[in-house]
């Protein structure tokens, strides 16, 4: 095929599977090597249509007059012609594009349409063009949180990372993240072990999954409803520029960032400054002063004072995002009993409840839970060990954090395993 001789934006006959729809022609111009959406959004202003931009790649000149309307919103002066070269070399091989962009299956999602996440559509530039598998509906949750971090965490960091992704995907919100090894696979595995929903956003295309060892990975991830996400073309492998396009996509599509460990230079960092970029909230775990995975962490919380907040417990994380929290006298959020129990068994969630709500013989806990006395006593122990229940005089009590937890009511607000069943409560993230 030469040009674009048999494409018409309005329908003239050509090749069946050759002819475009409106939103495969934005993902083939996309596609194009240094085409932004700046450019893009120019182009589009001046053609009308993508379809109407491959047509128009056919006539004498078209390179040059594409390149300059792409620089131009670009604010590059002098111009290069590498971009408009790119759009009459992808319009020539049309058909095989729409190949490549037909095999892999996915759904395309353009700013035009009203599946577009509304979170993304909020920040500077947005990607034009979504390539996604899964759900689209599963990129506009009411809650979502992005975890990201180091490829090479410490033991002790992929811990906190899973902690965390369990405890988020607990409260019914969404997690975020890209499914590369380290803190971002851990997060994302520890949701699919919990049954919570998970993004998994790529700095690849989808034929092209980065790395390949998580292919199971992300398979789990749409069987729990989740979706795998790009802005990359199907066959586009991954590179040092599609990484840094990719980490401003986890911020945001999320409320909120929370970077578990990062080096000096970790890309992880560079979703920090996206998430602020957008307006989004930051967290940062630190770390021991020693360890070089977690020095970009406590450089930027030594640097930049007051822009991100320091992750201490969990539950206060939960309250501080909104996720389950009770409001203090002075206004400040403050961990819910269902944030202070969020890390424990059912039963041991259930024993904590009723704990709070007075009941302190064994008996009463029994009749409570309805479980076993054994069952019970395993679950005080842990209680115990964690340091929020103690026995006086042969009676349990709740203690430390869960003695100052704040059951609105008792039952309602502990969350059980699994999305479906989960409580949230309302609240900004």
């Amino acid at each position: 095929m030469v040009g674009m001789a048999s494409v018409d934006p309005a329908g003239a006959p050509g090749p069946e599977d050759a002819i475009p729809s409106e939103r495969e022609a934005w993902a083939v111009l996309l596609s194009v090597t240094g085409l932004g959406p700046a450019g893009f959004g120019a182009l589009l202003a001046a053609y009308g249509s993508g379809l109407t931009i491959l047509a128009a790649a056919g006539l004498r000149g078209a390179a040059g007059r594409f390149a300059r309307i792409a620089a131009e919103a670009d604010g590059k002066t002098p111009f290069g012609v590498s971009v408009g070269e790119g759009i009459v070399a992808a319009a020539a091989e049309l058909a095989e594009r729409l190949d490549v962009l037909r095999r892999s299956g996915v759904e395309i999602v353009t700013l035009d349409d009203a599946a577009y996440p509304a979170r993304l559509r909020a920040i500077e530039l947005p990607p034009p063009v979504l390539l996604v598998r899964g759900p689209v509906s599963a990129l506009d949750p009411r809650h979502a949180v992005a975890i990201v971090g180091t490829r090479r965490p410490t033991e002790t960091g992929r811990l906190v990372a899973a902690r965390i992704a369990m405890s988020v995907a607990r409260t019914g919100a969404t997690v975020v993240s890209g499914p590369a090894v380290g803190i971002d696979g851990s997060a994302h595995a520890a949701v699919n072990a919990v049954h919570g929903r998970t993004i998994g956003v790529l700095g690849s295309g989808h034929e092209r999954l980065y790395p390949r060892a998580h292919a199971r990975l992300a398979a789990d991830i749409l069987a729990g409803d989740g979706a795998i996400v790009s802005e990359q073309f199907p066959d586009q492998p991954p590179s040092k520029g599609t990484f840094p396009k990719r980490n401003r996509v986890i911020s945001g599509l999320a409320d909120a960032t929370i970077v578990v460990e990062a080096g000096e230079k970790s890309g992880a960092l560079i979703t920090a400054r996206w998430a602020l970029e957008q307006g989004r909230d930051l967290f940062i775990v630190p770390g021991p002063i020693d360890e070089p995975r977690s020095a970009g962490c406590l450089a930027w919380l030594h640097d930049y004072p007051g822009e991100a907040r320091v992750v201490a417990r969990i539950p206060e994380l939960l309250a501080e995002l909104g996720l389950f929290g009770d409001e203090a006298d002075d206004g400040a959020a403050r961990p819910s009993l269902a944030a202070e129990l969020i890390e424990l068994g059912p039963t041991a969630r259930d024993v904590g409840a009723a704990l709070v709500a007075g009941r302190g013989s064994l008996d009463e806990l029994v009749a409570a839970t309805g479980q076993p006395p054994a069952t019970v006593l395993g679950a005080i122990t842990l209680l115990e060990l964690r340091g929020l229940a103690t026995t006086t005089y042969g009676r349990y009590r709740a203690a430390g954090r869960l003695a100052a937890a704040t059951p609105p009511e008792v039952r309602k607000g502990v969350p059980e395993t699994g999305r479906r069943s989960l409580p949230v409560r309302p609240g900004p993230c």
